[in-house]
């Protein structure tokens, strides 16, 4: 299992505990989460951070696309990297997947789908 840093907004997480809208607030904060996690899984597929020039480098970033995820507690964008001449791939959604369910239905038979799930612009 990987492990990720994770920053947050004391901002969110002050609406998160304080704010009256609860399901925005949480919504906003699997939002941020998740476009982290993604952040730090492309820069593991290309063996470099943001702007570093390395031998190692396996390819260059190629900006961002939206992709919308709806789940119980509201629609979240996701931030899907790009990468130049590549496919990025993941494990938090599969292609197409659009909905929590499906995400669920997939995490949990994880010898079935062992594999990275590649995402190109839609």
């Amino acid at each position: 299992m990987a492990q990720y840093q994770i920053n947050l907004d004391s901002q969110l997480l002050h609406q998160l505990f304080l704010g009256n809208a609860q399901d925005a607030s949480v919504a906003k904060l699997l939002e941020s989460v998740l476009n982290q996690i993604l952040q730090a899984q492309v820069t593991k597929q290309l063996d470099a951070q943001r702007y570093e020039r390395t031998e190692h480098r396996r390819g260059y970033r190629n900006g961002t696309y939206p992709h919308q995820l709806h789940t119980r507690i509201g629609t979240i964008t996701l931030s899907v990297p790009r990468i130049r001449g590549d496919k990025f791939t993941t494990e938090l959604f599969a292609r197409y997947q659009r909905s929590e369910q499906a995400c669920i239905s997939s995490s949990k038979n994880p010898q079935k789908n062992r594999a990275f799930f590649p995402l190109s612009s839609v």
